[in-house]
């Protein structure tokens, strides 16, 4: 990771006289360091990230059955803390269907377009922070892998299928509106179903808030920043996605991304800080 970082921050091509002559749409962002930031190399970053992270995300998929063993340690651990109430959240969101509706909406589409949006927020009005967020994000989400790898978890909307205990989840994406949902059969090829712990869309919604909190300044702009991981929270929850600790995974993932691109992420940083 600290190559890759390292090339993508470094100041390759830089010469003033190639710049110059370079295309308007080739230009890159000089950080205060002296190195650039070029977009169409930070796209090419992401695309294989996301290859790599899909790949193996989807070949570390686990049997049924030691996910829902795992899913039983879990409930277990909540409730010896007194932290399972995901049914009793679902069953309130259950009585406003447009609520459900809208969390599955949300659940399917704005993780994403929020952490797009994101990178190009930093990379065009803020692009010294670019490159420690951008390997904060992508460090935190191969991580995610290690907690897939290790503890494959079957989410709450499919443990009723096997046909043990009775938790009376409702999996929203099947009974409710939506333009997706995992029991297509596109969806179960292509999608590691027992990839629950931990949760990315909550780690991603406090990078998020990291990301847009400090940078933005009008205040429902900070309002929308910081109720963006409460709503997730909220969202995965009672669409049946997640349980409470599988959110407590993506702060981990977060935390420990931020902590790793501290160290490997300089550009834009400048002598001083560099240095530290």
């Amino acid at each position: 990771m600290t190559e890759i970082t390292s090339t993508i921050d470094s100041a390759a091509g830089d010469e003033p006289n190639s710049e110059r002559v370079a295309p308007r749409w080739r230009r890159g962002k000089i950080l205060s360091d002296g190195s650039k930031l070029y977009w169409w190399r930070e796209i090419i970053l992401v695309l294989v990230v996301d290859v790599v992270y899909e790949s193996i995300r989807n070949v570390s998929s686990a049997n049924p059955a030691r996910a829902y063993a795992n899913a039983e340690r879990l409930i277990g651990w909540q409730k010896a803390i007194g932290l399972f109430h995901e049914r009793q959240m679902q069953i309130w969101a259950l009585n406003f269907t447009p609520a459900i509706v809208v969390a599955n909406y949300f659940y399917g589409s704005v993780y994403i377009a929020a952490t797009l949006f994101g990178l190009g927020f930093l990379y065009v009005r803020f692009p010294d922070d670019y490159s420690l967020w951008r390997t904060t994000l992508l460090i935190g989400t191969l991580l995610g892998l290690i907690g897939f790898a290790t503890f494959p978890l079957m989410p709450p909307r499919l443990l009723d299928s096997m046909g043990g205990a009775h938790y009376g989840f409702v999996d929203t994406l099947v009974k409710y509106p939506t333009f997706w949902s995992f029991n297509s059969e596109g969806m179960k090829s292509i999608s590691n179903q027992f990839a629950a712990m931990p949760s990315l869309h909550c780690g991603w919604a406090m990078w998020g808030t990291a990301v847009f909190y400090p940078r933005v300044r009008s205040w429902w702009a900070k309002s929308l920043a910081v109720l963006y991981p409460i709503v997730t929270i909220t969202v995965v929850i009672i669409t049946g996605n997640h349980y409470w600790l599988d959110a407590v995974g993506g702060a981990v993932i977060f935390l420990a991304g931020f902590a790793i691109a501290r160290v490997v992420a300089r550009a834009g940083r400048g002598p001083v800080l560099a240095g530290k």
